[in-house]
This record gives structure tokens, sequence and C-alpha cells, in this order.
């Protein structure tokens, strides 16, 4: 199982400007291009009940896996492309696998981007650094993460937009 961490940054590192920015319209076409046909691929997207809150609907092709603590409800005409859990992160990914998976999108928010990396299952990180900043907002990651990466590939996505895949060293 290829378990990856996308995301688009801001050149000062976050994510977004604040916890209740509602919108990713701050990253580019190319990036959000990317990030359709990527997950598309991998077949499986997994997210925070905010995150998912921001998108407002499954997002199409592919399955969705929401984490929350709180009340989800599932709308019918949604059943077979949504599900909510509170698996730790090995255990979704061993239940993902033997379900015949072969790849994991881990879509955010910074919370569930810390644990699936504690959790050290990630073996990847795609990620798109958007030529804006922000000077203070949501880190990629919201707590102390410790992880050593190897550079793979950089790719100008457009002139100003770069994407950058990190293999994570285990």
């Amino acid at each position: 199982m290829h378990v990856f961490i996308i995301a688009a940054v801001s050149v000062d590192g976050f994510i977004a400007c604040e916890t209740t920015q509602i919108s990713t319209s701050w990253t580019s076409k190319e990036d959000k291009k990317y990030f359709s046909e990527r997950t598309k691929q991998a077949g499986v997207v997994v997210m925070g009940a905010t995150t998912y809150n921001t998108i407002g609907r499954p997002l199409p092709g592919r399955l969705n896996i929401v984490y929350t603590r709180g009340e989800f409800s599932i709308s019918p005409e949604y059943k077979d492309q949504l599900r909510v859990t509170q698996l730790p992160p090995k255990e979704l990914i061993t239940e993902l696998t033997k379900e015949g998976f072969k790849e994991v999108a881990i879509c955010g928010g910074s919370s569930i981007y810390t644990m699936f990396l504690k959790a050290g299952v990630v073996d990847t990180l795609y990620l798109t650094y958007e030529p804006v900043v922000f000077g203070h907002g949501v880190k990629l990651f919201n707590d102390n993460v410790e992880s050593r990466l190897q550079f793979k590939n950089l790719t100008k996505l457009s002139e100003e937009t770069l994407l950058i895949e990190y293999a994570v060293a285990k």
C-alpha cells in the first residue's frame, strides 16, 4: 500500500490563512488539476471533517473517508462513496489493503496529516508550493513530528507553482 500526503502550501509553509478559512481559492488551477488527477489515480482520499465540510460533498471518482469525533450523517446518495471512521491510521490502512486498494491520498487538514505521519504509514509527500505568503496561519503539521525526507522530484506546474515530491525515509 502506498500512502501519500498531498497538500498545497504557501511559500512560508501554511496550508491556510486561518482555521476558519473555508476556501482553496488561493491555490492555482494547476494545483487543483494535479490534486484531482493524483487523488483519482489513488482511488481513496482521507480527510478530517473540517476539510470535508470545506469541500461540501464527496470528491467524485474516489472513496472518501472522513475522520470525525462528532456526529456525521451520510446522505443516502453518497453512501457508496463516503465512509466515516475513527480507526487508528495503521488499522485503516490494513482494512483498505484487505479491500484491494493500492494507494491512499491523505488530504488534510493538519491534524490528519500529523496523525498519519506520526503513525509511520506515510510513504510520500506531494507538496505544491504556491507563490503566496500568509505570515501566519495553519501549519502543515499541528504538532511536533520528526521525519527524514528524501527529495525525489521537482515539477513546475506553471511559471509560478512548484510541486515537490519527497519520500519518507523509513
